[in-house]
């Protein structure tokens, strides 16, 4: 028996049919939102280092402190949604407008450093790849109960870096395969 998927059975680049345009959510925090105000960028990249123009991006995050879903009597409810999802332009990136997320409760009596939830889908990908967005030089990250899993020398790989050209920009590649390729959870 072959196990080999056939093409039929690998993600087409159809994302864009239905998950893509009108349902597109680039603004995670609109004005109002407590927090700091920053715009983070995917590059994608498959594992020839080639920008993929057709992967799907979906965010999720905690806000500005810490906390997953608004309450709903905070004013700040409907300025922040925490959840985001875009399709890579032809340049293979896509851009997000949010805030820097809190820090949230981790396993045990353990923090989370403040993070961002990602999944991609792309073409060719069977099921969805989950990883974490860590931003470079947060403190919080020494001590962040699932960043020191990952083996020291792959810890970049989810460290998104502010863009020296913009202020309060911030990027983060996404090497699907090969050299530096992005740290992937099991969940």
């Amino acid at each position: 028996m072959d196990l080999t998927p056939t093409p039929s059975q690998t993600v087409g680049p159809y994302l864009h049919l239905g998950l893509t345009d009108a349902r597109s959510i680039s603004r995670i925090a609109k004005d109002g939102a407590k927090g700091e105000r920053l715009w983070l960028t995917f590059r994608v990249l498959d594992g020839d280092g080639v920008l993929v123009p057709d992967a799907l991006i979906e965010l999720w995050q905690a806000d500005s402190e810490g906390n997953y879903a608004p309450q709903e009597s905070s004013a700040d409810s409907t300025a922040f949604i925490g959840f985001g999802r875009l399709a890579t332009a032809d340049d293979g990136s896509c851009t997000f407008e949010t805030i820097r997320p809190g820090c949230v409760p981790g396993p045990g009596e353990t923090v989370q450093a403040p993070h961002i939830n990602v999944s991609i889908l792309g073409r060719g990908l069977l099921k969805r790849l989950s990883t974490r967005v860590y931003f470079a030089g947060e403190p919080a990250n020494a001590a962040d109960p699932v960043l020191t899993l990952v083996p020291e020398n792959r810890r970049a790989t989810l460290l998104a870096q502010p863009d020296p050209a913009r202020t309060s920009n911030w990027i983060f590649h996404v090497h699907l395969r090969g050299e530096g390729e992005t740290v992937f959870f099991d969940v």
